[in-house]
């Protein structure tokens, strides 16, 4: 670790890559935070429509990174492919401001593939700053993920409140530069963390074809004509099914064979357990995100019609009740950060697994606090606001049980030459999380058939949904703490 300068225990470079992360984090949510309200209000679309659009979009989102992960693992390094990714996201911000479906969908698909080559890459540099087995990771991986929420709250306050207040297109044009900031601030900042391994672009992705263009530059061309491709999948997004189980068969198949491939090279038994412990926590991660990601789809219109979000005269927007998550992170995050390191210290840290089961149970109670606020229901058939800030705050602490200590979890799991890969694989979860998300919310709430349901019956809907959510990941909950001990035996130590 000599090579890094160590700003209050921690690489420099973290915090180069924490405002970074948080300035595209301000992208990525200032138009997330907003997309479901357009799509239904100045798009016209159905409840369900929506939510399948924004399914397919968040999903195709967290799938990219697999394709960003491997393309930096083989040939543009981990730097560049930030960099891509930052410009392209910025490039698909700008383009929704045309103000049609088409220029929406367009835009979409740039800043898919942008976010692809960032979101993995950045983290994977994070990982990257730290030796093997340094204690520090889980709190610098936590640190990492407070910048993200620092991001996501500015995007669901500032740009959602201006967003539904003043108009669409300038919550859209708020999301763009602060990517633009993001950019400045990597490309500023890169000294900080260039002593971190696969920064550049590789031997191979240095090799022309054809005495032209080197493999790199090929990449590039090729990720532009992806964008047309990832349009089309957002208008028909029945095709995820297929894509998403087959991308997972496909990746279960890759990691495994890593880990034998591993364990031959290094005469060890441990590489192989270690993926298919891997592959068990992206099942877990699959099963909390498809029902933490209710928040941008059902929890918001739900939001909309069904709570009271009066306060002393004055109406939040239905989009600001999604700052309530980042909120807590950022007030709690540091308690964790804080808390796993002690724990540490004293023995007494819960196993991953452990920490898995308890994030699902906090998210369960969250979906069931919502019987509790049926109780309150006023004339118009709307629950407390008190409701939804109990629930966020119950998914918040989940979340923080269960996210950053995945990420770093990740980085331990893997071996070093497939990080990128692995990663990918990670966020492979949370694309098939994010799909399956707006599938559970499009039978909830709103519309039935071509009407639309009244308060009351939107209301009964949403309420009988959250609360069979809720019991069906206290089962789940119950099935990780009954497998702890088997899914530590295949971690081989990781904790």
């Amino acid at each position: 670790m000599n090579n890094f300068g160590i700003a209050k225990g921690h690489p420099n470079g973290l915090m180069t890559l924490f405002f970074s992360e948080m300035w595209e984090r301000v992208c990525y949510y200032g138009m997330r935070v907003l997309l479901t309200l357009y799509l239904v209000k100045s798009l016209m679309k159905g409840d369900a429509e929506a939510a399948l659009i924004y399914g397919a979009y968040t999903g195709l989102v967290y799938a990219a990174p697999i394709l960003g992960g491997q393309m930096a693992d083989k040939y543009l390094g981990y730097k560049n492919a930030v960099l891509l990714g930052a410009i392209l996201m910025a490039i698909g911000e700008f383009l929704i401001l045309g103000g049609t479906e088409h220029f929406l969908l367009i835009g979409m698909g740039a800043l898919i593939v942008g976010n692809g080559y960032f979101k993995a890459n950045i983290s994977t540099i994070v990982g990257k700053l730290y030796e093997d087995d340094d204690p520090r990771r889980d709190s610098g991986f936590t640190i990492f993920y407070i910048g993200i929420n620092i991001g996501a709250l500015i995007a669901t306050t500032l740009i959602a409140y201006i967003g539904e207040t003043y108009g669409f297109k300038y919550g859209f044009a708020l999301a763009g530069l602060g990517m633009l900031l993001g950019l400045f601030i990597f490309w500023s900042g890169r000294k900080s963390f260039a002593a971190a391994e696969g920064l550049e672009i590789t031997p191979e992705g240095k090799e022309k074809l054809g005495g032209i263009l080197t493999k790199a530059q090929l990449v590039v061309i090729a990720s532009l004509l992806l964008i047309p491709v990832c349009y089309f999948l957002i208008l028909q997004n029945s095709w995820m099914d297929y894509i998403l189980i087959s991308l997972f068969i496909l990746i279960v198949i890759s990691m495994v064979r890593a880990g034998i491939k591993a364990d031959a090279e290094n005469n060890v038994k441990i590489w192989k357990d270690r993926m298919i412990a891997l592959i068990i926590f992206m099942v877990i991660n699959i099963a909390f995100w498809a029902c933490f990601e209710q928040a941008g789809t059902s929890l918001t219109l739900f939001a909309d019609r069904n709570v009271d979000r009066n306060i002393f005269g004055w109406e939040m927007p239905a989009s600001m009740t999604q700052f309530f998550n980042p909120f807590f992170i950022i007030t709690f995050g540091s308690i964790f950060s804080v808390m796993w390191v002690k724990l540490s210290e004293i023995g007494r840290n819960p196993s991953i697994p452990l920490k898995f089961a308890f994030g699902v149970i906090q998210l369960a109670l969250g979906f069931l606090v919502t019987i509790i606020g049926l109780q309150f229901v006023n004339s118009d058939y709307q629950v407390p606001l008190l409701t939804l800030i109990v629930l966020y705050l119950l998914h918040t602490t989940g979340e923080l049980f269960l996210s950053p200590i995945g990420l770093s979890m990740v980085t331990k799991l893997s071996p070093k030459n497939i990080a990128g890969t692995a990663m990918g694989a990670w966020f492979l979860s949370f694309a098939i999380a994010n799909y399956l998300g707006g599938k559970i919310a499009a039978i909830t709430g709103g519309h039935a058939g071509e009407g639309t349901a009244s308060a009351a019956e939107g209301l009964a809907n949403y309420i009988e949904v959250f609360s069979t959510i809720g019991y069906v990941l206290l089962g789940l909950a119950v099935i990780i703490i009954l497998l702890n001990k088997p899914i530590q035996k295949l971690m081989h130590g990781v904790k």
